[in-house]
């Protein structure tokens, strides 16, 4: 699973030469277990994004009855997006963490407080039951839920990453956010059929008289599941083989640094990853979490309607997603982005165009108009994020990078496009304002190096089997994949104390 032992590694620069032993080969049956354990995650967190998304209307009336209609979906709305408020923090605290202790504790802990938080909400009383205040206690949930999130996505995709074969990558990374849309589509599902069982049963008040709660105290048996399924995953090999280096080389790429390092060191690459994420998480959540909102309020369609045509979109989306991944493996993650953002530029408007119509067919065209380039920045985020750090500061770059990105654009979207809709009162605004990060992006991807299936910074290569090693090892003077001067390799005098000790043994 990782290279042979060695007493210490030190990276030596362009001449240091790559040998068959310094590449990780990894074990096929871990490789699956890591997949999906880290996966798992990823699910639940966007099973309560459905969830919250999809009841949002029920909340306003479950959570701010005394309010007018429209402040009160404000409110509610503002709930969603205080969660990721704090998802910098998260970020901040559990990814340099992740590099410290290591990816697979962190992430123990994150689906724990999840499970728990999403559980509370199910929990709690309704405003007739005891006032406006009852607003506290949701959202001190959802910044529980915000904060937990603020290592899961940024731990489980470094995860999946270093585990990862250099040439498959994009593919094994694209299947979080495949697990993340299916984790959504259960969520809206969910509702619906929640709402279709309970109104049959008890009428058409069902869902506000409790039935509400039923989706979200499901969080309970999904995060235990998770918690288990999480203890039997191992460290990343990357990981593990990265830790020897210490603060004694010169080279800051193979030395874990705190918060404000990595700021120091890094900030091209946040700029560029912030760019790429905002345009990835306007877009993402415009499909998800706004557009439930929307077709309600704008357009009239009933939530059935809306969220059982959510879960076809999402289910296609996850499909396309892992080829999608798996193409920019081949062509490289440049090529991928670029066709992301001239979709959105293109696409959006004729999409808005559609959901005029108020129609069944006119909700579907428009919805798989908004998903096509949303899936195709959802295929790279795992792969990309991860590939812009080194290994010895990857868990917290990524922590800090996505988090903010995703806090400041893409968890603020449902109510900044609300917000537009209101005071503008263009029904198109929404548009528009993905479409402006998408060009932001746009310049930002002439900006980045192209990362497609070649090894992680400050890690050695990471290949399916021992015959892909010695491929690498007798091309690497020509493949300008391989660069050695940013992996961490041992000395020539370290080599010939290791050949000695394996003849003596």
């Amino acid at each position: 699973m990782s290279p042979q032992p060695r007493a210490q590694r030190r990276p030596l620069g362009p001449n240091r030469r790559l040998e068959v032993d310094d590449c990780i080969v990894v074990d096929k049956k871990e490789l699956r277990k890591a997949q999906i354990g880290a996966g798992v995650g990823n699910f639940i967190e966007w099973y309560d994004i459905g969830v919250y998304g999809y009841l949002a209307v029920i909340m306003t009336s479950v959570f701010t009855e005394g309010l007018d209609r429209s402040t009160g979906l404000l409110v509610t709305l503002l709930g969603f997006a205080v969660s990721f408020i704090v998802r910098p923090l998260g970020g901040m605290i559990l990814g340099p963490l992740g590099d410290k202790i290591g990816r697979r504790k962190v992430l123990f802990f994150t689906m724990a407080l999840m499970a728990a938080a999403t559980t509370g909400i199910g929990l709690l009383p309704t405003a007739g039951e005891v006032g406006l205040w009852v607003i506290v206690p949701l959202y001190l949930l959802k910044m529980l839920q915000g904060f937990s999130t603020g290592g899961e996505y940024s731990g489980a995709s470094t995860y999946v990453a270093e585990f990862s074969p250099d040439r498959s990558r994009g593919l094994w990374t694209s299947l979080l956010n495949s697990g993340s849309q299916l984790g959504f589509a259960a969520g809206a599902g969910t509702v619906a059929l929640t709402t279709w069982i309970t109104t049959s049963a008890w009428g058409e008040n069902a869902m506000l008289e409790g039935g509400w709660r039923i989706p979200f105290l499901i969080a309970l048996p999904l995060g235990l599941v998770a918690i288990s399924l999480r203890k039997q995953i191992s460290e990343s090999p990357s990981f593990e083989a990265a830790r020897e280096a210490s603060a004694e080389d010169v080279n800051p790429l193979f030395v874990r640094q705190n918060l404000g390092n990595i700021l120091r060191l890094y900030w091209p690459q946040i700029l560029i990853g912030i760019a790429v994420i905002a345009a990835d998480g306007t877009s993402s959540y415009m499909l998800t979490s706004y557009m439930p909102t929307y077709m309600e309020t704008q357009i009239g369609m009933t939530a059935v309607h809306v969220a059982s045509a959510a879960v076809v979109i999402i289910l296609m989306q996850a499909v396309l997603i892992p080829f999608v991944g798996r193409w920019s493996d081949r062509i490289g993650r440049k090529p991928i982005y670029t066709m992301a953002t001239i979709g959105n530029l293109v696409l959006l408007l004729p999409a808005f165009w559609l959901m005029q119509f108020g129609e069944i067919w006119a909700l579907y065209c428009a919805l798989i108009l908004i998903m096509m380039p949303s899936a195709f920045f959802l295929s790279l985020t795992g792969a990309f994020m991860s590939e812009l750090f080194p290994t010895a500061s990857r868990y917290g770059g990524v922590g800090f990078t996505h988090n903010i990105a995703i806090s400041i654009f893409g968890g603020t979207t449902p109510l900044v496009s609300q917000v537009l809709v209101q005071t503008t009162g263009n029904t198109y605004a929404p548009a528009f304002y993905v479409m402006f990060f998408s060009a932001v992006a746009l310049f930002a991807i002439t900006r980045m190096r192209e990362t497609g299936s070649r090894p992680l910074l400050g890690s050695v290569p990471v290949v399916t089997d021992i015959e892909e090693a010695r491929e690498l090892v007798r091309g690497q003077d020509t493949n300008e994949r391989i660069d050695t001067a940013t992996m961490l390799l041992p000395t020539p005098a370290e080599v010939e104390k290791h050949a000695a000790q394996k003849k003596a043994r």
